[in-house]
């Protein structure tokens, strides 16, 4: 997918929307973990993870950004490590020259009213202001892999992040996966009008049978019960 369509289609998604497709389509929700936000409210970013993997000198994003295409997020993986910062506004400019689309940093920033002039999105732990003061051996596959959290993503994944947090996807099959949040998006939002027209969402979802149904089965699940009436609270 193109990053222009790519950009489109999630201006009118969130994340939360994505995460749901995910529980429908049976695909891992790779969600960052929450202390992972944006530096500034409102932003938003979608693309190709570049992966870094930072082991205390900034050359290696200077080489991912060798090898980035415009609409690229540089995914920069400093082990979640909260005693020094691994990027700061010098980094954030020649991405943003790069044509990059964000930041996300599994570890700190600095330079932070920098970072707010620049403008590109950037989501990470949080700032301090020093820099690394180590330099460690560096690892075979620098630039094939970063880990955020739990996961482990690379080029063959998108990165999307708004105020909800950060999450990856694989790169194949995301067409099918956007149109599962769309799904959900518009659904929901017919029930929101919905609500605000005067029909309470139990009613909308039927809750009353629900509680009837797991009555006589106590193994019924309410998941189980909207995906018989097309709700999509929970997916």
């Amino acid at each position: 997918m193109e990053h222009g369509e790519l950009r489109e289609r999630f201006a009118g998604l969130t994340t939360a929307h994505l995460a749901d497709a995910c529980l429908r389509a049976r695909t891992p929700v790779r969600c960052a973990p929450p202390p992972l936000r944006a530096l500034e409210p409102g932003a938003r970013l979608a693309g190709r993870v570049l992966p870094a993997r930072h082991v205390g000198s900034v050359d290696v994003f200077l080489e991912a950004l060798d090898g980035a295409a415009p609409g690229d997020v540089l995914v920069a993986d400093n082990g979640g490590r909260t005693d020094e910062s691994c990027v700061g506004d010098l980094i954030a400019l020649e991405a943003q020259a790069a044509g990059l689309d964000g930041m996300v940093v599994w570890g700190l920033h600095r330079d932070t009213a920098d970072l707010r002039e620049i403008g590109l999105p950037v989501f990470s732990l949080g700032a301090t202001p020093t820099g690394p003061r180590r330099l460690d051996a560096r690892p075979d596959g620098a630039l094939d892999s970063a880990t955020v959290g739990e996961w482990t993503v690379g080029r063959a994944d998108l990165v999307f992040g708004d105020d909800d947090g950060v999450l990856f996807l694989p790169a194949a099959g995301a067409g099918e996966l956007l149109a599962l949040a769309e799904s959900v998006r518009d659904t929901e939002r017919r029930q929101a009008d919905r609500v605000r027209g005067g029909e309470p969402l139990r009613r909308q979802l039927e809750f009353a049978a629900y509680l009837a149904g797991r009555r006589r089965d106590p193994a019924l699940t309410f998941r189980a019960h909207l995906r018989a009436v097309g709700g999509a609270v929970e997916e």
